[in-house]
């Protein structure tokens, strides 16, 4: 085997997880390879994050047109072209892409290697004829959209996400099965674009892993801009109605109502989006012959994303757990080190935040309220303030949301969740006071430009602060101001 053919580590994907391996990597010094099947960037640039925001962006734009009375400005009803609409999303996209160019990884020394690879043995792939040598290989190929079994749905059609950016139309009506971070993002972008929008969700409410009370605002707030939402519902067929399909959901089994409230519902739409969650790409790819373990599809990986070969490491999503773009590349950074020195970290998950990118936006980061209550018991409390109040949010007009942060023994903050504009960009500030061990209380005194939707965060913990004066620490503050007011001016 030529010298060139033999790797520090091979990087199979390039995705998030695989990008951030070959170019740390390379970086350090290593002999790098990074394989990918398709198109460098993966799911985030393709068919995920950019596409997706870009697409957000311009519905955006189209619901303040017909917003703008709130603004003391005449109200329009925008034209639409959807093949407009799509083409500056894919042009977003096309300007992103050089960051994930083959040619900028080439140029750092990383061998980019394009095609299907292979395991042959527990240290060697192959990729179209090529057999490359690895001391070390990170699985990183990955997930998909899941498909679920429903009758009649391949037969009349579907897209996902994945094919949701690159069509020329906007749907003049379309059903929505599921009502997860993906479903639920592109409902309301689909719905401010023009389309009628139902959302089929099989469980009792929409985004099931965030804080109910968040969860329902929002809910009520898409519901607000005309999309029907049908939750504990489960679509039993698609068929074909004429240029149309029809899709017929009953109530889930073991949802409320079920049994005589079970019948059958039936309508029809121009198209049908699948947002169901996720399966992993592993197919086809010899882990087999390089002995590593999978469950259900997912690489199975230990506290030092080492697979079952502890010389094959994995990271993205293709390991399941948190489907996130910065997950990923938090979990690639933890497999440089790991990979390539002697001296390795356990992967650290206590700090994890994320967002879901409607408007509002719905933000998360550690426990619930129920979670913590779960874990730590009465010493849990729970604080929070409404965006209605907060002076920026109603000078935008944007006075639907609410911070809610949960805390535990001594105001150590166990999780926070926010319903707001700009979210997503908040969070940051709990994750950090998570992370640094800083109190709730302490966030009170931190100084927060005025006016900015970051004083969401200090409004709660004011509110914090204020509950804690009970007992003696009242007794104190009641005793001060005695002394105060017996002393002269």
């Amino acid at each position: 085997m030529a010298r060139d053919d033999i790797f520090d580590i091979v990087a199979i994907g390039g995705g998030t997880a695989g990008l951030v391996t070959a170019a740390g990597s390379a970086g350090l010094g290593a002999r790098v390879a990074l394989i990918e099947r398709d198109r460098l960037g993966g799911d985030c640039l393709w068919t995920g994050c950019v596409p997706s925001k870009a697409l957000i962006s311009s519905a955006r734009v189209a619901h303040h047109f017909r917003d703008a009375a709130a603004h003391g400005l005449r109200a329009v009803q925008p034209a639409i072209e959807g093949a407009d609409v799509l083409a500056s999303v894919r042009d977003v996209r096309a300007r992103i892409e050089p960051h994930d160019d083959p040619e900028r990884f080439r140029a750092m020394g990383v061998d980019v290697v394009e095609g299907a690879a292979r395991f042959i043995s527990p240290h060697e792939v192959e990729v179209g004829g090529r057999r490359l040598r690895g001391r070390r290989f990170v699985i990183a190929t990955g997930s998909r959209a899941a498909v679920p079994p429903i009758p009649g749905l391949e037969e009349a059609g579907y897209f996902t996400h994945a094919e949701a950016f690159d069509r020329d139309t906007i749907p003049g009506s379309l059903a929505v099965v599921g009502g997860g971070p993906i479903g639920v993002e592109l409902a309301q972008a689909f719905r401010r674009l023009g389309a009628e929008v139902t959302i089929v969700e099989l469980l009792d409410r929409l985004m099931l892993r965030e804080e109910p009370e968040l969860a329902e605002l929002l809910t009520s707030r898409l519901r607000g801009e005309g999309i029907e939402i049908r939750t504990g519902r489960v679509v039993t067929r698609v068929g074909r109605a004429g240029g149309r399909r029809r899709v017929t959901i009953a109530r889930a089994r073991g949802g409320a109502g079920h049994g005589a409230a079970a019948a059958t519902e039936t309508f029809e739409v121009d198209e049908v989006l699948v947002a169901a969650g996720r399966a992993p790409n592993t197919e086809a790819m010899g882990l087999d012959a390089a002995g590593v373990e999978t469950s259900k599809g997912w690489v199975t990986v230990d506290s030092k994303l080492r697979t079952s070969r502890k010389h094959i490491f994995a990271a993205g999503d293709v390991i399941g757990g948190f489907l996130f773009t910065h997950v990923a590349d938090h979990e690639a950074r933890t497999v440089v080190q790991n990979a390539l020195f002697p001296v390795r970290a356990n992967i650290d998950y206590g700090v994890i935040p994320w967002c879901t990118y409607t408007e509002p936006e719905l933000a998360h980061v550690g426990l619930t309220e129920a979670e913590a209550v779960d874990r730590h018991g009465s010493a849990v409390s729970a604080h929070v303030y409404d965006i209605g109040n907060l002076d920026r949010a109603i000078a935008e007009r944007a006075a639907v949301g609410r911070v809610k942060i949960v805390v535990g023994k001594g105001g150590s903050i166990l999780g926070g969740h926010i319903l707001a504009p700009d979210a997503g960009t908040m969070i940051a500030e709990i994750s950090l006071a998570m992370k640094a061990g800083v109190k709730l209380g302490t966030l009170a005194s931190l100084v927060h430009p005025y006016p900015t939707m970051s004083e969401g965060v200090k409004r709660t913990a004011d509110a914090y602060r204020r509950s804690t004066l009970t007992g003696w620490r009242k007794a104190a503050v009641d005793l001060a101001l005695r002394v105060g007011r017996s002393m002269p001016p």
